[in-house]
């Protein structure tokens, strides 16, 4: 006879709770709550740096269907000949719990080699179903993220504020530099040589970079560039408030001095800005999922300009061309802040906040939304092609 699940629910910070059932570990555990609007890719998410200590809440009402693809016996994830995880993007789950609708506990995929509450219960992080996750993300659109709780019968309790992680860039970056090399990409020229700056980078993004013929120099997120010889920089993705990337930003804003072309994702377009001399704030409740539309300012010859027509304080409508991205972030860059040699590079269609970034004053480009996003979609992935040419012409003396 299978066992009845321990009863659980969802404490937020404003006092609402939500009952349901446990699932993976019988813990409780608190932590930012936070939604995400992607149909697939349960295991790239909340193996997500970005998503680093947060409850993360599934808007899909089933998770868990296909299972997850780890090792049958060990339940280890798959790694290729460098470590760079194949199919999450870290090694280790980064949320702090799951709330979903429902929850699928006989999976169907070839790829599968556990359930996905058996995943959770080994990595020791609960889960939470059988709840109203429509309201629940009513909740949250409207009084913005909140910190809450997992209380599951049975288990210690944990307060609200037990969740809180003081600086989880350093949390999730890597402690010393690393070089990964190139696959195979023929020729008889030398890598690209890009100095990733690590605040907490997904696995596709070394990847992509990899699969294009890069040498990677990977850099904890405080480390300085001095006696590091590259040809271009990239700045990751990663958790938390850009603000407290100090370290981060004064490196960035060393290297504007440079000259050497630079690409900033997520929060590396914040942490750009920043290094700019522009502002960031938090979002309301932010953009998670992989279904955000962006729009390219200037595509269609207005030099980034908002034209007015949407909503009052939503920023405006930016004639140009429209991608959809995938997202996952809770700042972005205040636009009356940018300095006169920086404009707006993409715009979100939905609320008129910055999603890209490019300075007139060098080569310098950032965007919100991920490139290089995982499961998808990879509309935008050519920016990364178009950044690593760009590093080249700079290599070969090409203005």
């Amino acid at each position: 006879m299978k066992k009845r699940p321990a009863a659980a629910r969802l404490v937020l910070e404003d006092g609402s709770e939500f009952s349901g059932w446990s699932f993976g570990k019988v813990r409780s555990q608190a932590g930012e709550v936070v939604f995400t609007t992607g149909m697939t890719g349960y295991p790239q998410s909340l193996t997500d740096p970005s998503f680093r200590g947060q409850i993360l809440v599934s808007t899909y009402p089933l998770a868990g269907n296909y299972g997850v693809p780890v090792h049958p016996e060990t339940g280890d994830p798959w790694l290729d000949e460098q470590g760079i995880p194949l199919h999450f993007e870290s090694p280790r789950i980064q949320a702090a719990g799951f709330v979903v609708a429902e929850v699928c506990e006989e999976p169907s995929h070839f790829a599968s080699g556990a359930s996905l509450s058996r995943w959770l219960e080994k990595n020791n992080i609960p889960g939470l179903y059988g709840i109203d996750t429509r309201s629940l993300t009513s909740r949250l659109r409207e009084s913005g993220v909140m910190m809450g709780k997992i209380l599951v019968e049975g288990s210690r309790e944990v307060t609200i504020d037990s969740g809180f992680i003081p600086h989880p860039v350093a949390d999730v970056s890597l402690r010393e530099p690393r070089i990964y090399y190139p696959h195979p990409a023929g020729g008889d020229s030398p890598p690209l040589r890009v100095a990733l700056v690590d605040c907490g980078v997904k696995a596709n993004i070394l990847r992509c970079l990899l699969a294009r013929g890069v040498e990677i120099i990977r850099l904890p997120w405080n480390h300085d560039l001095g006696g590091i010889d590259y040809d271009g920089l990239f700045l990751s993705n990663g958790p938390g408030d850009p603000k407290d990337c100090g370290r981060t930003i004064a490196t960035v804003r060393r290297a504007f001095s440079v000259g050497k072309p630079i690409f900033g994702v997520c929060l590396g377009n914040q942490i750009m800005a920043l290094a700019a001399g522009a502002d960031t704030y938090k979002l309301p409740y932010g953009h998670r999922g992989q279904n955000q539309p962006c729009l390219e300012a200037g595509s269609a010859g207005n030099g980034g300009r908002v034209f007015a027509g949407s909503p009052a304080g939503r920023g405006g409508f930016v004639a140009g061309r429209c991608y959809i991205t995938s997202q996952n972030h809770g700042y972005a860059v205040r636009r009356e802040s940018l300095p006169k040699t920086w404009e707006p590079w993409f715009i979100n269609a939905n609320d008129g906040t910055i999603e890209g970034i490019r300075s007139s004053a060098g080569p310098f480009s950032a965007v919100q939304f991920h490139p290089e996003g995982c499961p998808g979609p990879r509309d935008t992935e050519f920016l990364i092609d178009r950044f690593l040419e760009e590093v080249r012409r700079r290599k070969e003396g090409q203005s």
